[in-house]
């Protein structure tokens, strides 16, 4: 090859060959960063190497995803005349937007895995969606972080457009053009290789995250990926909605009902519908008169917070109402977002790796809910909330499906206190207790969900309510005691009021507070309060492995209606059966299946892994996996995946007047 033929070559090919120096560099600065961080857990894992490996083959993927396609232009595009010109300045806005995007991504990490244990993945893209709430919880408690993430893209977009001009230029005047005798052949090798590299694989699936984990810890499984990479599977599989229990393999609806019904408990005659199969009978514990149901849905309040349960404390009211109630010492949450509470202690369905059914659009209309079957019965069915209802699609999903009354941040005509994700959890206590007095009196049965928020980051509520457990005022603990405090004053003024004779209370958090640890499912950061008390609820505290998808049967039993529902969970009032009792929990891609303290862990296109939890020391040590175990879980999985697919979790059509 001539020498000037390759110059032209390599003047086309170099601006893009050192923006993808560049982002080898970054990433593995990055990387280093993240895993010098973890040190201790990537030094057991013994995964420097791996790591490091890996992430040079991640990244080789991510920026030939980025980069393989403008050097491909970059050769066969002319360098002169208008074209040349304008191409240039395309080529060049494009190395700098994917390179700050790159930068961009490693600097929100460590704050989004300090909060989840993870890189930025669906949660990530899902609160983009809600601008207003998350840009108000950034500027407010997270200002510092913000700023200096703000200041290094503004200065590293200022370097990068001062220096790539002079990269990216090219001066036909002195430089020989090559011919596409040359420029073509090399164009077919460039897109190859890039595609290639893209793929990163010669096997029959390409690179994806399954492929590069090596720990039973999560957070160093992701530690080889970069973070561009991770949000961009998310968005793949959020646009494909193909993120569902497939990934665990697949299995007939026949031996998923066949499972469903075996560990039921229920008797076959119990099942009443061949084209709803998990419909089914439950001879409810209380006979009398229904009551009303209000469940209270505590914003991120994990056991952890709680006295009674071995944590902090920071829960006077709620440890001294669990006395007075039916306690749950062993209740697990199935997820760690709010839509995924939601989604269980609502309606009972099981989780999955897809994001919850609140938030799916086939499940915006009959869906089975609590509200649904009770609004069958004349209640009134109201949800209260201090912020916005549209926030995870909420508002769309509860009206579409029983809910006839959404109370939210608008409806508060004097507030308290109004903090970043609306009025304060005394004054949406205080609105729902009005509701409640109001619907008494008029003798209307009603159901009252009711979700707090106080205790959200950055954690805003009134000044004088709480002696502070520390300093300063707005952290995770200090929001928790205030939490617990509007608690005590609702139930103060709930149980002198004309309702509380006949209505029975849930609650229950939602989800923990920074779910995350060294465990491919860390399962204490499942474990969550829940205590229900009323007129009638006579004072215990289970023993139990109890799963938020019980809640609902429970709750429905205590009210005395005997409907046929789809719901899959235990009604927990047989308090002769059900021993040890069984939780599911979903973590990202991994879905765990607890019985008694026997775990089976479903990983994407792995086998299912066996574990003894031990719940003094909170740890996973590996174990024989019993194969029920494994069985149960991918039914349970599937289950939620087919039911959804096909219409089959929902109540039969209302009869014709």
């Amino acid at each position: 090859m001539p020498r000037a033929v390759l110059l032209s070559l390599c003047r086309r090919l170099c601006p893009i060959a050192a923006f993808f120096l560049f982002g080898l560099v970054a990433l593995s600065l990055s990387r280093l960063g993240l895993a010098l961080w973890h040190a201790a857990r990537v030094s057991a894992a013994d995964g420097w190497s791996t790591i490091f490996l890996q992430g040079l083959r991640v990244d080789v993927s991510t920026l030939c995803l980025l980069f393989g396609i403008p050097a491909v232009l970059a050769l066969l595009l002319p360098v002169e005349g208008r074209l040349g010109r304008a191409w240039r300045h395309v080529l060049r806005g494009w190395l700098i937007v994917a390179s700050v995007l790159l930068v961009f991504m490693e600097l929100a990490t460590p704050s989004f895995m300090a909060e989840y244990g993870l890189r930025p993945n669906r949660l990530f893209l899902e609160y983009l969606i809600y601008p207003e709430e998350v840009g108000m919880t950034l500027l407010r408690g997270h200002l510092l972080a913000v700023v200096i993430e703000v200041v290094a893209v503004i200065v590293l977009c200022w370097a990068l457009l001062r220096g790539s001009r002079r990269w990216v230029e090219i001066r036909p005047a002195t430089v020989v053009e090559a011919g596409w005798l040359w420029r073509l052949p090399l164009a077919v090798l460039v897109l190859l290789l890039a595609a290639m590299g893209v793929r990163s694989s010669l096997g029959h699936r390409p690179l994806n995250p399954a492929l590069v984990a090596f720990s039973t810890d999560p957070t160093i499984n992701v530690l080889p990926l970069n973070s561009l990479y991770t949000v961009g599977y998310a968005a793949r599989q959020l646009a494909a909605r193909s993120e569902t229990s497939r990934i665990y393999g697949e299995l007939p609806l026949g031996q998923v009902v066949d499972e469903l019904h075996a560990t039921s408990g229920l008797p076959a005659t119990a099942y009443v519908s061949e084209a709803l199969p998990s419909l089914a009978l439950r001879p409810p514990l209380h006979q009398g008169k229904p009551r009303n149901l209000v469940i209270v849905l505590e914003e991120s309040l994990g056991a952890q917070f709680i006295g009674s349960l071995g944590g902090r404390p920071l829960s006077p009211n709620f440890d001294r109402l669990s006395k007075q109630g039916w306690a749950f010492e062993r209740l697990y949450a199935t997820g760690t977002r709010s839509v995924r509470g939601i989604e269980a202690v609502l309606t009972g369905f099981p989780p999955t790796p897809a994001e919850a059914v609140v938030k799916l659009p086939a499940s915006r209309q009959r869906f089975f809910t609590l509200a649904d079957v009770l609004g069958r019965h004349g209640y009134d069915t109201g949800f209260y909330y201090g912020g916005e209802s549209h926030f995870d699609n909420m508002r769309e999903f509860f009206l579409a499906n029983g809910f006839t009354r959404i109370v939210d941040r608008k409806d508060y005509r004097t507030p308290t206190f109004v903090g970043s994700w609306g009025a304060s959890d005394e004054d949406l206590f205080n609105r729902a207790d009005e509701q409640f007095q109001q619907l008494n009196a008029q003798g209307k049965p009603f159901f009252g969900l009711v979700f707090t928020s106080s205790n959200h980051d950055p954690f805003e509520f009134p000044d004088g309510r709480i002696e502070l457990y520390e300093q300063p005022k707005q952290t995770r603990d200090n929001a928790a005691k205030y939490a617990d405090h509007a608690l005590g004053e609702f139930f103060r003024k709930a149980m002198a009021s004309p309702y509380w004779e006949n209505t029975v209370f849930l609650v229950v958090a939602d989800h923990d507070s920074r779910v995350f640890g060294k465990d491919m499912v860390p399962i204490a950061n499942f474990h969550i309060p829940g205590l229900i008390l009323g007129g009638g609820i006579e004072p215990r505290r289970d023993t139990r492995i109890v799963s938020q998808i019980d809640l609902a049967p429970t709750l429905l039993s205590l009210l005395g209606i005997a409907d046929p529902t789809p719901l899959v969970g235990q009604d927990l009032t047989d308090l002769r059966r059900l021993q040890p009792g069984r939780a599911l929990m979903q973590y990202d891609r991994n879905l765990a299946w607890m019985e008694g303290n026997d775990v089976a862990i479903l990983q994407p296109d792995k086998p299912a892994q066996g574990f003894r939890y031990d719940p003094v020391t909170d740890q996973l040590q590996p174990h024989p996996l019993r194969p029920e175990l494994a069985r149960r879980a991918h039914a349970y999985a599937m289950w939620g995946t087919l039911a959804y697919e096909k219409e089959l979790y929902r109540l039969p059509e209302k009869p014709k007047p």
